[in-house]
């Protein structure tokens, strides 16, 4: 039997404040909460989050708020009394992390940027996530997560070759809730060698701008961008989704030319195309695209989707079912690896996702709860030392909730 004792999560014992909303600061702070970070989030007493308000399709609460906010603490403050902003001072010179993601210039009104808290706090990690960055002509510009698909150009290559569309989950956001995780993560490193914290910056525009990196270089040393090519491969072909007797669309990738010959001789069972000169390299199938997909898509055809993954991962090919969100909810590996787990919230248990990251030998992963809108508000007012007259004074005056 193993008697290892398990590690505390590496982030225990580390503090976070954030004053965050929508997707991308609440984003990254989920991911520290998910690592054992003690995560207080900071919201506006009429309403907090907006992002609680998008929608109410998780049994009254909204989707986003659910994904990116279980694990914290929530305190309601209303940042514009001088009282509630004292607050937020006392809370950020008691933590490791200050995480915020308000409109450009509104931190520093506040005195809340990195700049002022780090001189103040010299161990204090603190991150401005913001659309376009500090400077520059598109400093002040708004930046919610389609405009910046589109400024960073991701829109421009995806979609069908009539029509451009922008991706289906918040790309501009979650690039920016990932490069500001690992930054705090770099940054808690760096203070465990130096003794001291620091700004971190990270925008969203910069980091999709970053993710844009294969069609930008395409496009700057190969003089034309990339094609939007709806499901298929711009270089590589046969690589699509491709209909099949029954079932949902089958898409395939052939990597090389030994793949093709397999898929040839014993997938689509036309031994005859696998030298065909038509055929035979990817420069000849990419050029006859239309012939290889229609060579493909005929034998398909044929199968039900279940024939067709048996055959492909029978002979090597990479290939998968185009499934949708109810599909991916009941999806087998995600059962068969224990990756759901049971989330409180306002709302009654959910149904969510284990984090991504896992840690063999650290101790049991928490669920963490979705918090209501100041549910914690009492509890921390009362751990930096107020009374309950004090409290309740507050209250009466609207400064939290």
């Amino acid at each position: 039997m193993d008697k290892t004792v398990p590690q505390p999560l590496p982030l225990d014992g580390i503090t976070v404040v954030s004053v965050e909303q929508a997707v991308s600061a609440p984003f990254a702070t989920r991911q520290l909460a998910d690592l054992g970070a003690r995560v207080i989030k900071v919201e506006r007493p009429d309403g907090g989050d907006f992002a609680r308000a998008y929608d109410t399709s998780v049994h009254g609460l909204a989707s986003h708020f659910v994904w990116a906010n279980r694990g914290k603490e929530s305190i309601a403050l209303d940042l514009k009394d001088e009282r509630g902003l004292e607050i937020l001072r006392r809370l950020i010179g008691e933590s490791d992390v200050f995480v915020q993601n308000l409109a450009q210039g509104a931190a520093a009104r506040l005195g809340l940027d990195a700049a002022t808290l780090c001189a103040r706090h010299p161990r204090l990690i603190a991150v401005d996530v913001s659309g376009y960055g500090p400077d520059g002509p598109y400093a002040h510009k708004r930046a919610y997560d389609m405009l910046v698909q589109c400024e960073a150009g991701l829109v421009s290559v995806t979609g069908t070759p009539e029509q451009p569309v922008k991706a289906g989950v918040p790309a501009a956001d979650i690039a920016a809730a990932m490069y500001a995780f690992s930054g705090v993560l770099a940054a808690l490193l760096r203070r465990g060698v130096s003794g001291r914290g620091g700004p971190v910056e990270v925008s969203m525009f910069d980091a999709l701008a970053e993710w844009m990196g294969h069609p930008l270089y395409f496009g700057m040393y190969g003089g034309r961008p990339p094609a939007r090519t709806a499901l298929a491969h711009a270089v590589i072909a046969p690589y699509d989704a491709y209909p099949t007797a029954g079932g949902p669309l089958v898409l395939l990738s052939v990597q090389n030319d030994r793949e093709w010959r397999r898929l040839a001789q014993q997938v689509l069972e036309r031994p005859e195309l696998a030298e065909h000169p038509d055929f035979a390299t990817n420069v000849a199938r990419t050029r006859n695209r239309a012939q290889t997909d229609a060579a493909v898509g005929e034998s398909l055809a044929r199968l039900t989707s279940d024939e067709a993954i048996t055959r492909l991962e029978r002979a090597g090919i990479a290939c998968a079912r185009l499934n949708g969100v109810a599909e991916l909810a009941d999806h087998p590996q995600l059962a068969a690896r224990n990756r759901w787990q049971v989330t409180g919230s306002p709302a009654g248990p959910l149904r969510t996702l284990v984090p991504p990251i896992t840690l063999p030998g650290c101790e049991e992963r928490r669920a963490g709860d979705v918090p209501g809108l100041g549910e914690h508000t009492d509890a921390l007012l009362r751990a930096l030392g107020m009374t309950d007259a004090q409290v309740g004074a507050l209250r009466r005056d609207g400064v939290v909730a």
